[in-house]
């Protein structure tokens, strides 16, 4: 059985999270819970989120299930829309800034080997 769980519109760049998502591929669940604990990086704590979220979407698919036999399946990190705004600069300009959002997927899956 496989679920699927997405966060949409995270305010983080694509860039940034894709060096998270890429240490939690393939792994067990709570190897990547533990992966994601002990990283520095912004992106842990919105991608941490959403795997508990497909965690608790499989739980709720079935009651009898082994939280320890999920496997991450597949993620991946999608560009999301530009957020902008703009900044003062000198002799009463303005240059754009373009702030990043992030598309997030996950896909958990039951091990069956």
């Amino acid at each position: 059985m496989e679920k699927r769980a997405q966060a949409r519109f995270v305010r983080i760049s694509a860039r940034k999270a894709r060096v998270v998502i890429d240490l939690i591929r393939g792994r067990k669940v709570d190897a990547a819970l533990d992966a994601l604990r002990y990283t520095n990086r912004s992106a842990t704590a919105p991608i941490a989120r959403l795997l508990k979220s497909a965690v608790a979407n499989m739980k709720n698919a079935d009651a009898s299930l082994d939280e320890r036999s999920l496997l991450v399946k597949g993620c991946w990190v999608d560009q999301g829309p530009a957020i902008k705004r703009w900044r003062p600069r000198a002799y009463g300009r303005a240059t754009n800034l373009r702030k990043g959002t992030s598309h997030i997927n996950l896909i958990l899956s039951d091990e069956v080997k």
